[in-house]
């Protein structure tokens, strides 16, 4: 019995392999992909992170004419109760299936909320150059044209591909494929939800990818960071600038232990003259100020335009929008604090 067992296995082995498809893994962490609404015309109103991975995968038959595929379920839940524990968690075990000579690439269903916090942190951390495809939608699989089934075909495509190795993490959504370093979710209640203010690495028509561009910025295998060597991540949190600015939310988040405020500022990280004495102070007190843009779609601060960054011990976030900037920061001052080494590495990645 136990031969008939044995060459039954091989049997099946030897199969798997002269099929010749890549492996891909689905990580699914909940979100609009997998969400349900009350009916087909609820597009906008459902819960989100219902449907299982088990479900996911079964939606979309066609995912084994691309790939041998099978899922995992990491979390069930709505993308903006993500915490930067679930970021953690979420890149160790990207990391170590990574690692796995069975694995050619990973897809992570998410939400779209926080989609881009998420891609833009695995990007920094993970140390491959396998294909690490992020995915969700903007509608629920209930609803008429529901836009899941096609951008999880996609990513498991891009998955799949071999020249999509070495790109860094990726988001694909609406036949886009950005990289997740620049991706922005910029608009809500359209398919056409997510750009980059650079533009789109490539596209996916029919299952194939077609290239564009390439990441400039460091990433992956060629960043100083690695998940492997992070158990958690700064406290850094965001305060948004605006007409009437005042300094309470930057007071009220340094007393809660941040270690970092990013400035959502007006124009070119602008801040208001109401706000700045209050910088002063929390920067001579230790907390880091790291000047951002609240501008969609192409913020860009300079360095020691607007504000004396130099004078007052400043970062600038380059182009990284705030709530990359957080990510980039949380990561950052867990290897350091020094003004001039975070200032480094918001201009290299």
């Amino acid at each position: 019995m136990k031969k008939v067992v044995f060459v039954a296995s091989l049997l099946l082995s030897t199969a798997v392999l002269a099929d010749g498809k890549p492996n891909v893994v689905i990580l699914a962490t909940g979100g609009t992909i997998a969400g349900a609404g009350a009916g087909v015309a609820n597009s906008a109103t459902y819960q989100a992170a219902k449907v299982p991975v088990d479900k996911l995968i079964a939606g979309v038959p066609e995912l084994a004419s691309i790939a041998q595929v099978r899922g995992e379920q990491v979390f069930q839940i709505a993308s903006e109760s993500f915490t930067d524990a679930h970021l953690v968690t979420l890149g160790k075990r990207v990391a170590a299936l990574a690692r796995q000579p069975d694995v050619d690439g990973i897809v992570i269903t998410h939400g779209t909320d926080t989609l881009e916090e998420s891609a833009f942190f695995l990007n920094l951390v993970l140390k491959t150059d396998k294909p690490v495809v992020l995915v969700g939608s903007m509608r629920p699989g209930t609803a008429m044209s529901a836009d899941g089934m096609l951008n999880l075909y996609n990513a498991v495509a891009v998955a799949a591909a071999k020249d999509a190795r070495a790109k860094g993490v990726l988001v694909t959504l609406n036949d886009e494929i950005h990289t997740g370093r620049d991706v922005s979710k910029a608009v809500n209640l359209r398919t056409d939800a997510f750009k980059s203010p650079w533009g789109p690495l490539g596209m996916i028509v029919e299952g194939k990818t077609y290239w564009f561009r390439s990441p400039a910025k460091r990433h992956t295998t060629a960043s100083e960071f690695d998940i492997d060597q992070l158990d958690r991540l700064a406290p850094v949190d965001i305060a948004y600038g605006a007409g009437n600015a005042s300094p309470t939310a930057y007071k009220a988040f340094a007393e809660g232990g941040a270690r970092a405020v990013i400035h959502a500022g007006t124009g070119n990280g602008s801040v208001s003259s109401a706000v700045v004495p209050t910088l002063q102070a929390l920067r001579g007190q230790g907390v880091h100020i790291i000047r951002s843009s609240r501008v969609v779609g192409g913020g860009f601060v300079l360095r020691n335009a607007e504000q004396p960054d130099d004078k007052y011990d400043w970062v600038v976030a380059h182009d990284l929008n705030p709530q990359k900037a957080r990510i980039l920061a949380a990561v950052a001052l867990t290897r350091s604090s020094d003004t001039k080494e975070l200032q480094r590495m918001f201009m290299e990645y």
